[in-house]
């Protein structure tokens, strides 16, 4: 698959993480914030590689710090393959760094019956890479 900002929601059966990863690839990732939850919960597992990392946790003031931290607009998500099991959508990708490997992520979202982010597990880490 290409990168999440090239792909439509009929190309793959995680819509709602397509569009989350096409945001938080654009210059406004905050916008990511409407698509949550009341309820939301959420951790992210980031390491930056040699047993460095960081964990990102709670609701939307936990999302809202994360976004804080990260680069805007210099990384790209790509979905390399994806399924959805009743309302979870799982993906395995990549980000790239102006065309070069930078990790690995898997990404579990549980959502409402309205398409929107209840839960949100975030792993990634630059030790390995899957060649798909």
């Amino acid at each position: 698959m290409g990168s999440a900002t090239d792909l439509t929601e009929t190309a793959s059966p995680t819509p709602v993480l397509i569009a989350w990863f096409a945001i938080m690839d654009s210059d406004d990732p905050d916008r990511v914030l409407n698509m949550i939850t009341d309820d939301f919960r959420m951790s992210v597992q980031f390491s930056t590689g040699g047993g460095n990392a960081a964990e990102f946790v709670g609701d939307r003031a936990g999302l809202v710090e994360y976004l804080q931290q990260r680069e805007k607009s210099v990384l790209v998500h790509e979905i390399l393959a994806g399924a959805r099991v009743g309302d979870v959508e799982l993906a395995l990708g990549r980000t790239t760094r102006n065309g070069e490997f930078e990790a690995s992520f898997n990404t579990s979202a549980q959502l409402d019956g309205s398409g929107r982010v209840r839960r949100l597990l975030i792993c990634r880490t630059p030790e390995i890479s899957f060649p798909l």
